[in-house]
């Protein structure tokens, strides 16, 4: 991350709007990505944020208070040049969703998992045309090659700046299904957050809470959030 560490050379962040596409100026002199691409971003909501984050800074730049100019450069450096093996990767985990794989026992876990879980596979399997198989353990169990397809295809077709929050909201929840119900708008990213920390969470109740877990749990749930908002920012919301 060497090329952050420099100290602030601007006075005036702004959003520059052309072609149909939206960047940010320092001073007039267009941001670039660290790969030194164009920064030319989808929706003018995307860019007044990555200029209110560029504006917001001292002395010094801290990238990570901008988490919103990481994940477009990100989006632009990373995900577009291998977009292909991006969506491979997350549509994969239509094969090993985390609400597919369910508890034997205890019976409260197994009540708490199907109260929360089901809905959402109902729910894939009716708006998507997709049914996935629920189990108990974490052996694989073949899914309905039609569904996989599915998954494959709507995975597919979401832009690099969009896939790049949705890789986040499915790698840090372990389910494609629960980033797919907070980019349809069925649940709220922190609902869904909650639903993909059940088996944690029953475990905290029982043994009680340890400290560094904690704090890794409440990274992962700021990423998952900033995720869900990048998501709405790539299409302007």
């Amino acid at each position: 991350m060497s090329e952050w560490s420099v100290r602030r050379f601007w006075t005036k962040a702004e959003v520059v709007e052309g072609d149909g596409a939206f960047s940010v100026s320092l001073d007039g002199h267009p941001v670039r990505t660290p790969f030194k691409s164009a920064l030319t971003l989808p929706s003018r909501a995307m860019a007044e944020a990555i200029a209110e984050e560029w504006a917001a800074q001292g002395e010094k730049i801290d990238p990570l208070s901008m988490p919103v100019t990481r994940s477009a450069n990100s989006a632009i450096d990373k995900v577009a040049p291998q977009q292909a093996e991006v969506v491979a990767m997350l549509a994969a985990y239509a094969e090993t969703d985390l609400l597919c794989h369910r508890a034997g026992s205890p019976e409260a876990l197994v009540a708490r998992q199907i109260a929360g879980w089901d809905p959402i596979l109902d729910w894939a399997a009716r708006h998507f045309q997709g049914p996935l198989i629920a189990t108990e353990g974490v052996l694989p169990v073949d899914q309905p090659p039609a569904s996989l397809q599915v998954y494959s295809e709507l995975v597919g077709s979401i832009n690099p700046f969009s896939l790049t929050a949705f890789h986040d909201l499915v790698t840090l929840s372990g389910s494609l299904l629960l980033a797919l119900a907070v980019t349809e708008d069925r649940i709220t990213a922190e609902e869904a957050w909650l639903l993909s920390r059940i088996d944690e969470l029953w475990q905290v109740e029982q043994w009680g809470e340890d400290d560094e877990a904690t704090r890794f749990a409440a990274q992962k749930e700021q990423a998952f959030r900033h995720a869900a908002r990048f998501w709405r920012l790539s299409d302007g919301s």
